[in-house]
């Protein structure tokens, strides 16, 4: 919520030919207790002052020789773009109200001023106008937040990676459906066949093959979305021998909690297992 130093502490800009009105308008404004207050009789100025000072109110007149508040909105639009366009308007034509709410004026008051009006708008209009600047600035910290908290993951994703390099011989990820997804390392260099061979149901051919009965364990532990750690996974080959692998996997999950496939790492131990003579 806004404390009333916010309001207070607003940067307000007044902008009209009529020195008298520029007078009795930051006579009323200092009276109310706002303490930034700046005016011109220059509409020329306006632009320029709003982009160095980035107002948080414009009192603007509509009718001044030269350049009226008409040009003057379409000028203050150039600069804002799609952002919220803190523009009071000042008038003492009737038909020049809706005008100016068309071209991007938040409100009016009208001349002669009713003081106690004045204040009121002037204070509803900066209530938005700070709050939409106070979304505004948490949307913008919220982005960097994720891009900085984005980064940090991918980082984190990097130094994983490196260190089950360190620590295993491959890594890998599954989809929902088992496919495999990515994998890192000489997998297939130390398998001999193709990845999705891992999990694939056994040859019965003279060719290597898993054995049927871990085989069935581990389609029970993914099939269950549990996870497991140091499996130990025998490969039968043709001339007899075997072939050890121990695997870890865990499942993943997306922020809705639906399962997204399995991702772990894997290491052939057969040396550790059987070394050699």
């Amino acid at each position: 919520m806004l404390s009333k130093p916010d309001v207070l502490n607003a940067n307000l800009l007044i902008v009209d030919d009529q020195e008298v009105n520029v007078c009795l308008l930051e006579e009323t404004l200092r009276g109310a207790g706002y303490t930034r207050i700046t005016s011109t009789q220059n509409p020329y100025e306006v632009s320029e002052l709003h982009r160095k000072n980035s107002y948080d109110l414009i009192l603007l007149d509509l009718l001044m020789p030269g350049m009226d508040g008409f040009q003057v909105l379409e000028e203050l639009e150039k600069i804002e773009n799609d952002s919220y366009l803190p523009v009071l308007v000042i008038t003492a034509q009737p038909d020049h109200k809706l005008r100016a709410l068309k071209a991007g004026a938040k409100d009016f008051i009208s001349k002669p001023f009713d003081l106690a009006e004045v204040r009121t708008r002037i204070h509803n209009l900066l209530e938005v106008r700070l709050l939409y600047k106070r979304l505004e600035n948490y949307s913008k910290e919220l982005e960097e937040t994720v891009q900085v908290r984005t980064a940090e993951l991918r980082e984190s994703e990097i130094r994983f990676r490196r260190l089950t390099e360190l620590s295993s011989d491959w890594y890998w990820e599954q989809d929902e459906a088992g496919h495999f997804t990515q994998i890192f390392g000489p997998v297939l260099e130390l398998l001999g066949i193709e990845a999705i061979d891992i999990l694939d149901e056994p040859s019965e051919t003279t060719e290597a093959h898993w054995n049927k009965e871990e085989q069935a364990l581990l389609v029970a532990y993914i099939a269950d979305r549990r996870p497991f750690l140091d499996f130990v996974y025998r490969r039968h080959h043709p001339d007899g021998s075997l072939q050890y692998f121990m695997i870890s996997g865990e499942p993943m999950f997306d922020s809705s909690g639906c399962f997204t496939g399995y991702r772990g790492v894997g290491k052939d131990i057969t040396e550790s297992i059987h070394p050699a003579s």
